[in-house]
């Protein structure tokens, strides 16, 4: 079913094209692609047969375009290569992703510079100092309609978003929904009315319901999987998993001025058997490197969760630096599945791709207790993933939003004593966000936390977390 449901969206296209009275924009968009430098063929392909049934076609991405690949995010300068290949697509914006500030105060500015599209974000100040080229809001003409999009960025717990703190020093953020209605004039203005956001699905509803003058919001972070679009209020939201599983076409027709219709559909890139030589001849280029595919060690079974992979990651932090228990963020795991065989260097730098460094500290048991809660509160409610001990949460509710009650054991089943000192070992990420009372703000080490994972692997060779878990969640 799914090898003809671009070729079905093609045919439909080019009768719509014949047929319609009024003016019809379609927008093509991605989002959350984490550098997936190895599919860009296939989306270079679907956009070279698009275009040449609708050369006015504008795409669009909602940000988190890199870090997930370390032939994009080791690459000099970083990032260069998903930048080349979105040059190449011809993308008309992006917005700002939590993940593009990984890149640092200089590396988004050569980021902006080396682009050839716009990157939009209405709730984000840069001094001019910065060389951050960002805009608020940019109107296209597309086949003769006004489309006016507005970015919207990621804004975490902490003010800014989900990033180190160092790499948006001297920025200024916003909410959401104390911008957006100084641009209401844009919308006044313009056919056609998007908001391009990197805020989650969630928040994108709230907007919708809050702000039922936009026709589309194209969203991302929340990595959630819509069929084709969602209403609501009227406002139609689309998002796409990560990594580029899918892509949206969006279409919209515009009688006198005003929105008749709209629909958006996916297009799996699975299906797509890539013909763009440029393309393809770009990302072998960007993907010749052989020391990302030595392989460090064997996989005996398949280990299929994020929990399973963030305990193999924890283990191999403590027992590189002699500590009794380790920490990692829930989002710190960037996927849930290495087959069964041989685990390459690459695959490391996939699973922990944030170039982060080991902090180790000296906690007693509850100063343990409350970093992992004020972990979990930083991590969207998710609750981080241990090593060397174990963990029941009770939430308030099905939501996970407030951790009621909070018990942790030893490896032996045995409570852990709330009074004693352990060396715990983290990334400078959780020790530079998650605020909580201790003693220790611990020792950050030189080393990244990725080569401390590839090390441990050489020396073991074959591993086996199948079905590994550090805690369990009830209600």
């Amino acid at each position: 079913m799914r090898k003809t449901v671009f070729s079905i969206i093609v045919i439909s296209l080019l009768s719509i094209t014949t047929l319609s009275w009024g003016k019809t924009v379609r927008i093509l968009s991605t989002n959350d692609m984490h550098s997936a430098i190895e599919k860009m063929p296939k989306l270079a392909t679907i956009v070279d047969s698009l275009r040449a049934i609708d050369p006015a076609l504008l795409i669009l991405s909602a940000g988190d375009n890199h870090s997930g690949n370390p032939y994009n995010d080791y690459y000099q300068p970083v990032g260069y290569p998903m930048i080349e290949m979105m040059n190449l697509i011809g993308f008309d914006a992006s917005a700002m992703g939590n993940h593009e500030y990984d890149l640092g105060i200089e590396g988004l500015a050569c980021m902006t510079s080396l682009s050839n599209f716009s990157y939009l974000a209405a709730n984000l100040s840069c001094p001019p100092e910065s060389g951050i080229n960002v805009r608020p809001y940019q109107v296209f003409d597309v086949g003769g309609a006004k489309v006016g999009v507005l970015g919207i960025t990621q804004v975490g717990t902490l003010g800014i978003p989900d990033t180190h703190p160092d790499n948006t020093s001297g920025l200024k953020f916003e909410i959401p929904q104390s911008v957006i209605p100084h641009y209401k004039w844009l919308t006044e203005q313009c056919e056609i009315n998007v908001l391009l956001t990197h805020i989650g699905y969630e928040q994108d509803v709230e907007l919708a319901n809050e702000f039922p003058y936009y026709d589309l919001i194209v969203s991302g972070h929340s990595h959630t999987q819509l069929e084709g679009g969602e209403l609501h209020d009227g406002v139609l939201i689309t998002q796409n998993g990560k990594q580029l599983p899918r892509v949206t076409l969006t279409t919209i027709e515009v009688e006198e001025g005003k929105v008749v219709n709209k629909k958006a559909e996916n297009i799996f890139l699975d299906s797509i058997t890539p013909h763009s030589k440029a393309a393809d001849a770009l990302m072998s280029y960007f993907t010749s490197d052989p020391k990302f595919k030595r392989v460090v060690a064997q996989a005996s079974t398949d280990i299929s969760s994020y929990q399973s992979l963030g305990v193999m990651m924890c283990e191999a932090w403590a027992s590189t630096l002699d500590c009794d228990i380790a920490i990692e963020n829930y989002g710190g795991v960037r996927y849930d599945h290495i087959a069964a065989g041989p685990i390459t260097v690459k695959d490391v730098l996939n699973l922990d791709p944030y170039k982060n460094n080991p902090v180790v500290m000296t906690l007693t048991g509850q100063e343990l207790s409350d970093l992992l809660i004020a972990c979990h509160k930083v991590d969207r409610n998710r609750f981080p993933i241990t090593s060397g001990c174990t963990a029941v949460v009770t939430y308030s509710d099905a939501s996970k939003s407030k951790i009621k009650k909070l018990e942790l054991f030893t490896t032996d089943g045995k409570r852990l004593d709330m009074k004693k000192k352990y060396r715990v070992v983290t990334n400078n990420y959780v020790a530079s966000t998650c605020v909580s009372q201790r003693e220790d703000a611990g020792k950050r080490l030189t080393m990244s936390t990725a080569s401390l994972i590839i090390e441990w692997l050489e020396q073991k060779q074959e591993v086996d977390y199948h079905g590994r878990a550090s805690f369990t969640e009830k209600w």
